[in-house]
This record gives structure tokens, sequence and C-alpha cells, in this order.
């Protein structure tokens, strides 16, 4: 039989509450809204006229919940991660784009739009779902976008949400090597590398167990791909192009040091909206 909405939804926040669930009615609301197909918003104005949810509807909400207590990432449930104005498909084998990361964007997308060619060139190494190069693409329409990844799973991910983006293509393959063919003409590379050390295992069990490894660990700093990426964009940047990496809150002094050894101009660190260190953005000499 029908049951009111509201007293399910207080119960499932209960219930992700006392799994760790840093969010939980947040999380309530959108798995609720996933089983009934609505919105957030729409949840919560359902909540408040006192609708009812249906009993088949709360035997599947009940098993999502139940994945989610176990800390199964909420947008491998949904099948969907919202990143700045987009909606990304993701799921297992491909990293969760972080709402941080909107910020760190924020620097490529300013200086694709502030650049005078007709057609800027942005690459994205490392593209995982796509979400950088996705922004860039449809945020700055008249660029030229190009993204890489090596994972098959990630990029089966990439190639699913970037379908039918006309300025924006994508490669299976190696950061090291790709785009030779765009070597000394691109004005912005970006990346989000995996930067965690390898003996800092996160605490969160979302990124734990269900992210990607190879997404998330860079080494015995973290910064053994950073170090690759100064490199091969050094070859891909024009004079004056500009890299953005981004980084761990405590890397910031220590990627500076990398890329002013390898030659960039500015090396700059820049605080994401935590006042936790993020990017770092330098200039091609």
């Amino acid at each position: 039989m029908p049951e009111n909405l509201a007293a399910r939804l207080r119960a499932i926040a209960q219930e992700l509450a006392d799994a760790g669930v840093s969010d939980p009615l947040v999380d309530a609301e959108l798995l609720v809204g996933h089983v009934l197909g609505l919105r957030r918003g729409e949840v919560q104005a359902a909540v408040v006229r006192g609708d009812s949810i249906q009993e088949s509807d709360a035997v599947q909400l009940a098993a999502l919940v139940a994945r989610r207590a176990a800390r199964e990432p909420l947008q491998h449930l949904t099948g969907k991660a919202a990143f700045r104005h987009l909606e990304l498909a993701v799921g297992p084998g491909v990293f969760v784009p972080r709402p941080e990361t909107e910020t760190v964007v924020q620097f490529a997308i300013d200086a694709l739009l502030e650049n005078a060619a007709p057609a800027p060139v942005a690459i994205d190494l490392g593209t995982g779902s796509g979400a950088i190069a996705l922004a860039m693409a449809t945020e700055v329409p008249h660029a030229r976008v190009f993204a890489v990844e090596r994972s098959a799973d990630a990029h089966a991910w990439a190639a699913r949400n970037m379908a039918g983006v006309p300025n924006l293509a994508l490669v299976h393959g190696d950061l090291a090597t790709a785009f030779e063919e765009l070597r000394g003409t691109v004005d912005v590379v970006i990346s989000n590398p995996p930067y965690v050390p390898d003996d800092a295992i996160p605490r969160d069990p979302e990124v734990r167990l269900h992210d990607p490894a190879q997404a998330l660990y860079g080494g015995a700093d973290g910064l053994d791909v950073v170090r690759v990426i100064s490199g091969r964009a050094q070859e891909l940047l024009h004079a004056g192009g500009l890299l953005v990496l981004e980084h761990g809150e405590l890397q910031g002094e220590q990627i500076r040091s990398i890329l002013e050894s390898d030659g960039w101009r500015a090396p700059a660190t820049h605080e994401d909206l935590t006042r936790r260190d993020r990017a770092t953005t330098a200039l091609r000499g």
C-alpha cells in the first residue's frame, strides 16, 4: 500500500546518516527523484504536498538505499553526475567528476575566451568521463577541443558523453604521446591527473573502493604523471600557451618547483572555493 513520502524520506536520510554518508538528506532526495523521475526540487514539493510513494517504487528505492548505505557512489546508482552546466553519464570504471574541478576548468575557459584566434585549440590530457573537455567545448563553442584517455572503460564513458559535440575530438591513447600532429600549435593544455601518493589511501569508501586506481594514484609522491604532463605540454603548446593542472591541497609548492625546473614561466597556485590550493597554472616560455 502507498506510504507517506515525507516519512520514507526521513527514514532514508537517517539510514544514510547512520552509514556515514556526508549529505544524507541530499542523497535521499536525489535517490527518491531518480526512482520517481523527479528533480530534487520536485521531490521537495511532493513532500510539502504530503504525496505518497507506491509500494513498487518503495521496493526499488530500498534496494538503491541499501547500496548507497554500503557507500557505493550516488552517481553509480543514478548513472549521472552534474558538472557545471553538464549532466554526464558515469559508472564503474570511470572517475566521478568532483565539484572542485569546476573551478579548475574555469582557468582554461577564460584563456580560450580571451584568445584572439578565431578557433583556439585546447587539449584535455586524461579526460576520464570527458567533463573538462566537454565544459571547454560547450562553453567556448568556437574553440577546437581535443581529449585523450588511456583506460578503455573510461574512454567508453567519455565517448558516450561527447557524442554529437562537433568541436570536440576524443582519442583512445597515452597522454605522453597523443596529438603529435598538434605539436607547437596548442593554446591551452589542462589536466586533472592522478595525484594521490601511492601510500595515501583515501578515507572515503566511495573513492577507495569505486574510483579506478589509475585515475587516483600518481606514484610515491603522487606527481609522476604531473612530470610527464609538464614535458608533454611543453611540446604541445606554442610560446605563451597556458598549462592548467589540478592537484591536491598540499602539492602546489612541489608542482611549481617541477614546472620552474622544466622552464615554465609564471607558475602560480590557486585556491578552490573552500580556500584550499587546487590548481597550478603556468605559461610556456
